[in-house]
C-alpha cells in the first residue's frame, strides 16, 4: 500500500506544480499587457505630433480655424507677447507733425503674416486680413479706402500727479499746473487733458529733445486696460464758483484749495477736493471760510447766512 501511494503523491505534486505555473504565466501576461497600454498611451502625443509633422494637411486639420478679419491686441497668445511697454513701436510710431499716433504700415503686419498676405482665397475676392484696416469697397485700387475707427478704449492712460509735482526737478513743468490745466467755460473750469488734447499736452515735455524725452514711448503711459477721463463736473462748478476769480490776481496759486497727495494713488484721489471742508474752519484743510469770513473777501456786511451767495446752480436745493 505504501508503495502504491508514493507514485500518486507524485502525480498529485506535478499536478499542483502545473497549476501553479500556469497561474504565474497569467499573471506575468496580465502585467505585461497592462505596461504595454501604459506605453501607449504615453507616447501617443509624441507620435501625433511626429504624425502631424510629416503630414502637414493632418496637422492643419486639427489646428483652430482664426479668424484674420478681425484684431485684437490680446489675442491669439503672439499679439498679447508684444503688449510689453517697451514692445509698442513694433507696430506704433509717433509723429512729431501729428498728436495722432500712426497706424502700422503693411511692413509691421507682414514681418508676421506673410502667409495670411499672400495666400489664395478661393472662397472671396477680399482677402480678410486686408480688411481689418480697409474698407472691402475699392481694396484693390491703389489707395485703398481707410475704415472709420471708434474711439479706442482698450488701454488705460495712467498720469501721477506727484511724480510731476513732486517728484525729480526734470520731470516738473515749469508752469507748474498751468502747463497742463488752462481755463474753461469763460474761466469757471479748468481743462483736463483727455484723448489727443492729452497727447498734445504730454508731448511739450515727452519729445525727443524735451526735458522728459527718456520717457516719450507710448508705453510710459499706457498699458492694456479700460479708462475713463476725469470729468470736469466737479461739485465745485454747481456752485457760484469760478477758478478765473480765484487766480494770481488774487493772490492764490492752486495749492491753496488743492494738495498733490502721494505717489502712486489711483486717478481720482490724486488731487484733494475742496468740497469737504468748504464750510468748516479747520486749520490743517484749505476752505472757503479762510478767506470769505466777511473780511478779506464779501466784505464785512456779507450775508453769510444766504446759502445762494455762493450756491446758483440749477440743481441746488436747500437741505443738501
Amino acid at each position: 500500500m505504501k508503495g502504491a501511494a508514493e507514485p500518486n503523491a507524485q502525480i498529485l505534486r506535478g499536478a499542483r506544480f502545473r497549476e501553479a505555473k500556469q497561474v504565474v504565466w497569467l499573471l506575468a501576461s496580465l502585467l505585461l499587457a497592462l505596461l504595454c497600454l501604459l506605453v501607449i498611451i504615453w507616447v501617443s502625443p509624441g507620435v501625433s505630433a511626429v504624425t502631424n509633422a510629416s503630414n502637414p494637411d493632418s496637422a492643419k486639420a486639427n489646428m483652430p480655424v482664426l479668424d484674420y478679419s478681425k484684431f485684437s491686441h490680446s489675442s491669439p497668445r503672439e499679439h498679447a507677447d508684444l503688449m510689453g511697454r517697451e514692445n509698442c513701436v513694433s507696430c506704433h510710431r509717433r509723429s512729431d507733425a501729428s498728436t495722432e499716433p500712426r497706424f502700422p504700415l503693411h511692413k509691421d503686419c507682414t514681418g508676421c503674416h506673410l502667409v495670411q498676405f499672400t495666400a489664395a482665397n478661393s472662397s472671396s475676392s477680399v482677402n480678410p486680413i486686408c480688411t481689418v484696416c480697409h474698407k472691402p469697397e475699392g481694396l484693390n485700387s491703389p489707395n485703398a479706402p481707410l475704415k472709420t475707427f471708434p474711439r479706442l478704449i482698450s488701454f488705460a492712460a495712467e498720469f501721477d500727479h506727484a511724480q510731476h509735482l513732486k517728484g525729480i526737478e526734470s520731470a516738473r513743468p515749469g508752469k507748474g499746473c498751468a502747463a497742463c490745466h488752462v481755463p474753461a467755460n469763460r474761466g469757471v473750469a479748468e481743462t483736463i487733458p483727455a484723448r489727443l488734447n492729452a497727447h498734445r499736452v504730454c508731448y511739450e515735455c515727452h519729445s525727443p529733445g524735451q526735458a522728459a524725452s527718456k520717457t516719450s514711448s507710448c508705453g510710459s503711459c499706457h498699458r492694456l486696460g479700460g479708462y475713463s477721463p476725469t470729468s470736469m463736473g466737479s461739485r465745485a462748478y454747481r456752485v457760484g464758483f469760478s477758478h478765473a476769480d480765484h487766480g494770481l490776481r488774487e493772490r492764490l496759486t492752486c495749492d491753496r484749495c488743492h494738495d498733490v497727495r502721494r505717489r502712486g494713488l489711483p486717478q481720482a484721489r490724486q488731487v484733494s477736493s475742496i468740497a469737504p471742508v468748504q464750510h468748516l474752519s479747520n486749520s490743517r484743510a484749505q476752505n472757503c471760510i479762510a478767506c470769505h469770513n466777511g473780511q478779506r473777501a464779501f466784505g464785512e456786511s456779507a450775508n453769510f447766512t444766504d446759502c445762494n451767495r455762493c450756491h446758483k446752480g440749477p440743481g441746488f436745493r436747500m437741505g443738501e
